[in-house]
């Protein structure tokens, strides 16, 4: 994904807003939009974003995990399993 491929300034927004949502749901890659020459704002799809955020929560898991297991913060599987036989 390239994001310097789709750039472009607020004017091009606020004058094709509606085509530029077609686009981003088309094609689902990010647009950046520039204000004065620089740029101030990522866009994309509903999809892609919900994707993002979810990959996103999936990533922390996983970081919290590997915290876990260095700090020594683990049980054996079988404890665990044995744990929630007993919950039932």
């Amino acid at each position: 994904m390239k994001l310097s491929a789709n750039i472009k300034p607020i004017s091009h927004l606020k004058a094709h807003t509606a085509e530029l949502v077609r686009r981003l749901m088309d094609e689902r890659e990010p647009l950046v939009i520039t204000q004065n020459g620089e740029a101030k704002v990522v866009m994309q799809d509903l999809r892609s974003y919900e994707e993002t955020q979810e990959t996103l929560a999936l990533l922390k898991i996983l970081a919290l995990g590997n915290r876990h297991i260095e700090a020594g913060r683990v049980e054996p599987a079988r404890a665990v399993f044995a744990r929630l036989r007993g919950a039932d």
